[in-house]
């Protein structure tokens, strides 16, 4: 890795759906150099025992485990966070959920459209009118990032995981997610992760990075890290990408607090 103060806040372990404990994780990070690890296990705010998802009974154990280890590392700085699920009707649950806990941050995220999840299979979208489903992603990640719960959007296109494009340009819903992101001062991730899944590229778009700068939205880098290997993944290439489009800082987060650091 480049010698850039390198974070890395979207991090699952065994209290969801990831592989490892998150003393491997920390070990994995330090030795990736980089300066921050930031934990994001799944929640659902509905409570539903989902076998990707924390019980919610789970928390407090989650929350001391994670608090224990920032203070037993002084070589790397752990963050707690979570990632919680967007459910336009469960808001009051959602903030019950995150006020109840000291996270450092919050990552909002849209996995469900209705009833479904639009990254479990390519099935989803068969059939489909491919380009409403974006419409409808598009508009909920943006009412995501309208209530103000979340500090941080994860993979804000997901809708693109299994390769189904729209034929007509949607430059304008990108435009209509950088203006949303913008109004609501929220920022959102290059999630690294795009690249083991069928798409086989980050999230967002690359090639809409360049709007998102031009709204001054902040944003960071994150694996999304499932297995331990995948922590800092592909970053050189992301911040090459960051630089490219126009970013200059990185958004990075402690206390529900956001400050920028130059890259």
């Amino acid at each position: 890795m480049t010698m850039i103060y390198g974070t890395d806040y979207h991090i699952h372990t065994t209290y969801s759906d990831g592989r490892v404990e998150p003393e491997v994780c920390i070990e994995y990070a330090v030795k990736k150099g980089l300066r921050e690890i930031g934990f994001s296990d799944h929640l659902n705010p509905s409570g539903e025992h989902l076998k990707w998802c924390m019980d919610h009974d789970r928390l407090p154990e989650y929350a001391e485990h994670i608090m224990k280890l920032r203070a037993k590392h002084s070589e790397i700085a752990v963050r707690m966070g979570i990632e919680v699920d967007y459910f336009p009707n469960l808001e009051k649950e959602t903030m019950k959920l995150i006020s109840s806990f000291p996270f450092d941050y919050v990552i909002g995220s849209v996995h469900y459209l209705g009833e479904e999840t639009v990254d479990l299979g390519p099935e989803f979208y068969v059939g489909k009118d491919v380009y409403l489903i974006y419409e409808n992603y598009f508009n909920l990640v943006c009412e995501a990032a309208g209530t103000g719960l979340f500090d941080i959007i994860g993979h804000p296109d997901l809708v693109r995981i299994h390769r189904f494009f729209p034929d007509n340009d949607i430059t304008h819903l990108y435009s209509m997610m950088a203006s949303a992101f913008e109004m609501h001062d929220v920022a959102f991730e290059i999630n690294t992760n795009g690249r083991n899944r069928p798409l086989n590229d980050f999230y967002p778009d690359r090639k809409y990075l360049p709007l998102f700068a031009e709204h001054g939205v902040p944003v960071c880098v994150n694996s999304d890290a499932h297995l331990p290997e995948r922590i800092g993944q592909h970053f050189d290439e992301a911040y090459d990408l960051l630089r490219r489009a126009g970013y200059k800082e990185m958004a990075a987060f402690r206390n529900r607090e956001r400050y920028l650091i130059p890259f």
